[in-house]
């Protein structure tokens, strides 16, 4: 099956409106109102806000025509958006861990969701971001889905919503799973459950965020909110749904042949024999979109309540906000499902970061930029000691003017020795068994003609690899019969 759409692709819409100095207004986003452009205090607070499983599917990316997205559109024209930013690892536990502590998943050796990442080396007395500031005498706190959920980190946080030892809140489950009709799939089900919202473990973090943001604080605050959603299962309340009828939802390009041309890793890794094999033999593609596309706009209501909060409260101007994604989501293209893979869908993620008196709103990023480098850019934001064993890049330079050189790709990696890099034109791809893909994204956003095979771009692959990571340890132990 193959889904061509006349509309403008995603990859055309990032490239129209990454103009580094000039905000493009999105249909309602007009007449934002724009943070103070006073000076920072020496250590401002931080608002930390992490969202699961999300892709571009965003209105100010433009990844899918339906979205509705209000919160977040009105959160990035007031922002620097990092319009080409990718995760170190498709996973949640690596790309969080890496992300946290600023070591490529290559250095520690944790490239899957079961990898204990305190068990690696690297890792097992590293300072995480919030250690580094509650050394610098802030109060950290966290509440939510920040480290992945098998691994809470207790260390990191001087308090954590719900508890130390279960960071996410559960959420209410429908009756008679799965909904979607496929038979073993496990938590791969979307649809509504008929609750409030207030019942959902989302609003519960985003209650407790704006509880904190309403306190009186008396030192600087590192606050911590994670929401889980769009992670699976899709489910949410019912007015999500109806907001997205199935039978009118845009379904991605997808090219039925798409992995012709990909190397035998790359096939295993998107695996067409199986999510993707069930959701069209149980005709179920235009629901799952219904579900992803619900699940988003439910986390938005999320972030709009806690950003309201913040701009009632007296931090207002004295806080920098940081808002990420740990990955990104294929929903169907490249015949792949879930994120587990170093292509496009699955590498990019939202990254957007507001600091008053340093970033002007409304402003755009094209520059490849990494997760891991959010840790460096916090301490120059933030004014703590430097750490030189952080392997990311301080993204202060590109917060004054998104346009300025930048000269290093990113990397994603998946499983020891698969690595990714990302570049504002390509994307090249290296397994572990020395097989390759190359895309150039000037001439083929959706990455459908690999030309990693073709001599004439043997100088540009020698001149990416370049950038492969030197180090590649081998993966972390894992407790016996995980």
């Amino acid at each position: 099956m193959s889904q061509i759409s006349g509309l403008m692709n995603r990859r055309d819409f990032l490239k129209l409106t990454a103009a580094g100095t000039t905000a493009f207004l999105l249909p309602g986003c007009a007449g934002v109102f724009q943070q103070s452009a006073s000076k920072l205090p020496e250590h401002p607070n931080v608002l930390f806000i992490a969202i699961d499983d999300l892709n571009d599917w965003i209105g100010c990316l433009g990844g899918h025509p339906d979205v509705e997205t209000p919160n977040l559109d009105r959160l990035a024209q007031r922002a620097v958006l990092f319009t080409n930013a990718h995760c170190s690892a498709p996973a949640c536990n690596p790309s969080r861990a890496s992300l946290m502590t600023g070591i490529l998943p290559s250095t520690s050796g944790v490239y899957r969701n079961p990898d204990p990442w305190r068990k690696s080396p690297a890792l097992a007395n590293a300072v995480t971001i919030p250690q580094h500031f509650m050394a610098h005498g802030y109060r950290a706190v966290g509440g939510g889905k920040i480290y992945h959920g098998g691994f809470p980190d207790p260390p990191s946080w001087q308090e954590y919503f719900p508890s130390q030892k279960k960071n996410k809140p559960d959420d209410p489950m429908p009756p008679n799973r799965p909904l979607n009709g496929i038979p073993k799939t496990a938590h791969f089900d979307w649809g509504p459950v008929d609750v409030p919202d207030d019942q959902m473990g989302d609003r519960k973090v985003a209650a407790w965020a704006i509880s904190e943001l309403r306190r009186e604080h008396d030192r600087p605050f590192f606050l911590g909110c994670g929401f889980f959603r769009p992670h699976l299962p899709w489910y949410v309340p019912p007015e999500y749904f109806d907001m997205y009828p199935a039978d009118r939802v845009t379904l991605p390009n997808v090219n039925e042949n798409d992995l012709d041309d990909v190397p035998a890793i790359g096939r295993k890794m998107a695996k067409p024999e199986k999510d993707h094999k069930k959701v069209i033999e149980h005709k179920q593609w235009r629901k799952a979109v219904q579900g992803y596309l619900a699940s988003i706009t439910f986390v938005d209501t999320c972030v709009g309540q806690v950003i309201d909060a913040l701009d009632k409260s007296p931090y207002a101007d004295n806080t920098v906000v940081v808002l990420w994604s740990d990955h990104g989501w294929h929903l169907g293209e490249k015949l792949h499902w879930r994120k587990f893979a170093l292509w496009e869908e699955a590498t990019h993620n939202v990254l957007m970061v507001i600091a008053p008196g340093v970033t002007r709103p409304g402003r755009r990023c094209s520059r490849p930029v990494s997760m891991v480098d959010i840790y460096p850019t916090l301490i120059d934001l933030c004014n703590l000691t430097p750490k030189e064993e952080l392997e990311g890049r301080s993204l202060l330079p590109l917060l004054r003017n998104p346009r300025a050189s930048w000269d290093r790709p990113a990397l994603t990696t998946h499983g020891r020795n698969n690595h990714s890099l990302r570049t504002e034109r390509w994307r090249y791809i290296r397994y572990s068994d020395g097989t390759e893909e190359l895309y150039d994204h000037d001439k083929d956003e959706l990455e459908w003609n690999n030309l990693a095979e073709d001599p004439r771009y043997a100088r540009i692959k020698k001149k990416l690899a370049k950038w492969l990571p030197e180090t590649n340890v081998p993966d972390v132990p894992r407790a016996k019969g995980k």
